[in-house]
C-alpha cells in the first residue's frame, strides 16, 4: 500500500491501457515503474481484464491501484491511478480519451478501426496525459490538436479525413 501524500501531486495517471475482448494488449502506456518489466505489465493486464470484463461497474480497486474502465464493442479502456487518486479525475481522462477516439474514428470505436488508426491514438494519448500529468480533458481540443499534428507530419494524399492514416499496424504491434 502506498503512503498517503501530504501534498497534492500533478502525477495523477499511472497507466492507460486498451485491451481487446480476449484481454490482449492493443495499447499500453505506463507512466511510472510500478510494473517495470513487460512480463509484469502483461500479468497485471491479464489480472485487470479478468477482474473487470464481466462486470458493469466503472471503478475497481486492484493491487492497491484505482482502476476506471469502459468497454466498447470489442475493446476495453482502462485508466489507472494510485489508491488515493480521485476517481473523477481518472474518469475524466477515460471519457476524454474515449470521446476523442469516437470522434476521430467517426463513432466506430472497435478493434479494427483502432488498429488502422494507431498513430491517431498515440497522438491523442500524448495530448491528454504527459508523464502522468493530465494536460487536457476536452475531447474537441484533443481532436483538433491531433488533426493539426497529423496534417503537419503525415501527408496522406486524397484522404477524405486527416485522421485516416496509412496502415502501419503490423509494425506497431
Amino acid at each position: 500500500m502506498e503512503p498517503l501524500l501530504t501534498e497534492p501531486s500533478l502525477y495523477t495517471v499511472k497507466a492507460i491501457l486498451i485491451l481487446d475482448n480476449d484481454g490482449d494488449r492493443l495499447f499500453a502506456k505506463y507512466y511510472d515503474d510500478t510494473y517495470p518489466s513487460v512480463k509484469e505489465q502483461k500479468a497485471f493486464e491479464k489480472n485487470i481484464f479478468n477482474k473487470t470484463h464481466r462486470t458493469d461497474s466503472e471503478i475497481a480497486l486492484l493491487e492497491g491501484l484505482t482502476v476506471v474502465y469502459k468497454s466498447s464493442i470489442d475493446l476495453y479502456f482502462y485508466v489507472i491511478g494510485s489508491s488515493y487518486e480521485n476517481e473523477l479525475m481518472l474518469m475524466t481522462v477515460l471519457n476524454c480519451l474515449f470521446d476523442s477516439l469516437s470522434q476521430m474514428l467517426r463513432k466506430n470505436v472497435e478493434k479494427r478501426a483502432l488498429l488502422e488508426n494507431m498513430e491517431g491514438l498515440f497522438l491523442a494519448v500524448d495530448e491528454i496525459v504527459d508523464g502522468g500529468v493530465i494536460l487536457e480533458s476536452d475531447p474537441q481540443q484533443v481532436v483538433h490538436r491531433v488533426a493539426l499534428r497529423v496534417s503537419r507530419t503525415v501527408p496522406v494524399p486524397h484522404s477524405p479525413h486527416p485522421l485516416i492514416l496509412q496502415d502501419q499496424t503490423s509494425s506497431m504491434i
